[in-house]
């Protein structure tokens, strides 16, 4: 991530701080050497691709709502109750 998310967290919003943890999240699950796998093997592919494209996408619109729009609250509701995988990730590892 770039400069202008942590620069927005510093602020101290509640709502901007809120999406960088599930930003980190998505990239974590979009990185899962789990899809890589199964797309070499061949044993279900287009549910690789998807789960990818999925968690990628979300994790391009939460930047952009970090640093170009507004956070959209419902959404990031929604997307928190998803894959919650890492409850307690720690997003400053990317800083």
């Amino acid at each position: 991530m770039d400069d202008q998310p942590r620069a927005k967290i510093s602020e101290g919003t509640r709502l901007e701080g809120a999406g960088v943890a599930p930003g980190a999240r998505e990239l974590l699950l979009a990185q899962a050497s789990d899809w890589p796998f199964i797309l070499r093997a061949g044993t279900s592919p287009d549910y690789a691709r998807r789960r990818v494209k999925d968690h990628l996408l979300r994790f391009i619109a939460l930047h952009d709502q970090l640093t170009v729009t507004k956070v959209d609250e419902k959404w990031l509701r929604e997307i928190e109750s998803r894959d919650n995988l890492f409850p307690e990730v720690d997003w400053t590892y990317w800083k």
